[in-house]
């Protein structure tokens, strides 16, 4: 396994987590690292479509990287999971990086909706583009 590969902590955590309660539970405290995305920065030009949830993402470069911000609990779980992941990356990784898999291997394709699936491929798109 190469270091792309590699789970970090909050995506090795909820690898780690056993049974719903104790997933959701370990979701919700990795919503708790996410870093919110600036209310000024929240616009319909940072806007993720296609989402359940509203979602925001911009890369803010005085910031360190990607932000992103929802109201969702569930959602900023899996926010803080793919951007720990994706503030690793170069453009050029994250443009190629196989981020539904990433999520898979940490089991969180398992406990998202169908709707909720639909918009993670629209936050993922656009990680891509950032």
């Amino acid at each position: 396994m190469n270091s792309d590969e590699t789970l970090l902590p909050l995506a090795s955590s909820l690898a780690a987590s056993k049974g719903w309660d104790d997933f959701t539970r370990t979701l919700m405290l990795a919503g708790k690292s996410l870093t919110p995305l600036p209310l000024d920065e929240r616009t319909s030009d940072t806007a993720v479509e296609g989402c359940e949830s509203p979602v925001w993402m911009a890369y803010l470069k005085e910031q360190g990287g990607i932000m992103a911000y929802s109201p969702s609990k569930v959602i900023r779980g899996v926010l803080a999971v793919l951007l720990e992941k994706a503030n690793t990356l170069s453009e050029a990784q994250r443009e190629n990086f196989d981020f539904e898999s990433y999520l898979s291997r940490c089991q969180l394709e398992r406990y998202l909706s169908q709707s909720r699936g639909n918009g993670i491929k629209s936050v993922i798109a656009k990680l891509k583009g950032v």
